[in-house]
């Protein structure tokens, strides 16, 4: 049985109810046109009639489950009111009484509560009993006062009640339609939202990270299997609580981040936590809370420390594999030479120049073994105030002077005035060096070489800007390994050093490169305290 016709059913017992005591009742105790009444009586026993049948249907409508018979006892309650409608005018006058209202109600009643055919069912009956009491009276068959009625006014009353009747019937079908069909899309998207609910509560509960929810007063209302699981608290403990209360690490959190981790005890241990907090909003994208997912990071970081311990040994593996490959070549250039010279078979002139390049190998294997030395066990930078466009500048002096220079190469050093900073200036000025030499191993003739600094909010910039070869997408990663070179002669070693220095003085560097033959552009970061400052020449 559905249950909105049974609602309906029983909202027209209590109205029926209330319109019998009511209109009714109030007739009866004013006696308004009491005087003209056929029969005093018989209106008293309708008014008990009526009490009892709503007694009755009340009582009836217990006991009735099955649908098709809650709609025939719909449908009697509504004939039943017509016929005692008609039994209501006839003795409160016929066509003089002031109860035909009443019969649109009853036509409004099988719109609301059965359908719209039902409606214009209802309204031929009303036409037809209301139809033939007026024809009874006219004709005198049944007592009533028609002294006052001609013939044109009881055809009139009848032909206005018949229309107002079948109006009625069309209005209230019509609504009748639009209050089912409303209901029932009302319904199916009542179904889809609370399969959306359940489905979207099913996720929650499903998901394998912990996930918590808030009011807008931060009190937390939800918290799904796995966040009691992982917490090992029930949400009975956590509810209503703040999720500070909680997570004891978002005390410290400080400034709200996209990913944080800490640590929280379970049965006693300490566990490491990743968690993600953001605003809940709802559909029109009002905060209604907060929400946050969080994972018990144990394994996780067992995996990453397995992983680091791994990189480790792969990364110590390739960089003996790239040392004993640099000390290879001159170890058997310098063998050959000691061997050919332990022979004695050669001429003075041939054996002073086995000599020199067995001194060029030595003094190129303790290249090797120096830079490979500084780049283990960098030496901790000595913190001075120094000049860092003077060194600049130097580094450009010692390029343009150096053996690796080209003519028609131009270098330019961007940096009037003083700009004093706080570092090692030995170890920044190895560092430019580095970078420059770089940059002018890559250009060609005719190339450039452009290096300048640039003040941004607490740190300055020094970059080096070459139009040379470029560097390959692929070897963008591999620039800063150890060994890794393109160039025919060098240890690989000088971009290591360069960033294991700038590191040492809380800085970074980056490399800009379009691919080849776009140029390369490496931008080294530092620090600029408030005790640095910079004095430009008047």
């Amino acid at each position: 049985m559905s249950r909105e016709l049974f609602n309906r059913v029983r909202a027209l017992i209590y109205i029926r109810v209330i319109m019998v005591t009511l209109l009714l009742g109030s007739f009866y105790i004013f006696r308004v046109g009491y005087d003209r009444l056929f029969y005093p009586a018989a209106f008293s026993f309708l008014i008990i009639s009526l009490y009892l049948l709503s007694i009755f249907y009340a009582l009836l409508l217990r006991w009735i489950k099955d649908h098709s018979r809650f709609f025939i006892f719909a449908y009697v309650q509504i004939v039943v009111d017509v016929v005692a409608e008609v039994f209501l005018i006839y003795i409160t006058g016929g066509i003089g009484s002031m109860f035909s209202f009443l019969f649109p109600l009853s036509i409004l009643s099988a719109g609301i509560v059965l359908n719209r055919r039902d409606c214009y069912i209802i309204a031929t009956l009303s036409s037809i009993l209301y139809g033939l009491l007026l024809d009874l009276q006219y004709y005198r068959i049944i007592i009533s006062t028609v002294s006052f009625y001609s013939e044109k006014d009881f055809f009139y009353s009848i032909f206005a009640h018949f229309t107002a009747f079948y109006l009625v019937a069309f209005l209230s079908g019509y609504l009748s339609d639009k209050l089912h069909k409303a209901t029932q899309s009302l319904k199916e998207r009542d179904t889809v939202l609370s399969d959306l609910k359940a489905f979207s509560k099913y996720i929650i509960e499903s998901m394998p990270s912990g996930v918590f929810t808030t009011d807008l007063n931060r009190r937390i209302i939800t918290f799904n299997s796995s966040a009691q699981e992982i917490t090992q608290l029930s949400l009975e403990q956590v509810a209503g609580k703040f999720p500070e209360e909680i997570f004891l690490f978002l005390r410290n959190s400080g400034e709200p981040a996209d990913r944080i981790e800490g640590e929280m005890q379970r049965n006693g241990e300490l566990f490491p936590v990743g968690m993600r907090i953001s605003a809940l909003k709802d559909g029109a994208g009002r905060p209604i809370g907060i929400i946050g997912v969080f994972q018990d990071l144990t394994e996780l970081k067992a995996m990453e420390a397995e992983v680091k311990r791994k990189e480790k040994w792969a990364f110590i593996g390739e960089l003996s594999a790239s040392i004993a490959h640099e000390l290879r070549n001159p170890l058997a250039s310098l063998k050959a030479s000691v061997e050919m010279l332990s022979e004695k078979k050669v001429s003075v002139e041939y054996a002073d120049r086995l000599m020199k390049i067995a001194l060029s190998e030595m003094d190129r294997l303790n290249g090797i073994i120096t830079d490979f030395l500084l780049y283990a066990r960098p030496q901790k930078p000595d913190r001075e105030p120094f000049d860092l466009h003077q060194s600049l500048r130097d580094v450009v002096m010692l390029l343009q002077g150096s053996e690796s220079g080209k003519e028609n190469v131009t270098i330019t050093a961007k940096s009037e005035g003083r700009l004093m900073i706080t570092g090692d200036a030995k170890q920044m000025q190895q560092v430019f060096w580095n970078l420059g030499i770089n940059a002018v191993d890559a250009v060609s003739e005719g190339g450039r070489v452009d290096i300048y600094t640039a003040r941004k909010g607490n740190k300055v910039e020094i970059v080096f800007r070459d139009t040379g070869t470029g560097i390959n997408m692929s070897d963008m990663d591999k620039i800063f390994y150890p060994f890794f070179t393109t160039k025919e002669k060098g240890t690989g070693l000088g971009l290591s050093i360069a960033r294991k220095i700038i590191e040492e003085h809380g800085g970074k560097i980056m490399v800009e490169s379009g691919g080849p033959g776009n140029g390369t552009t490496f931008r080294v970061i530092l620090p600029f305290n408030n005790e640095q400052r910079t004095i430009n020449n008047e």
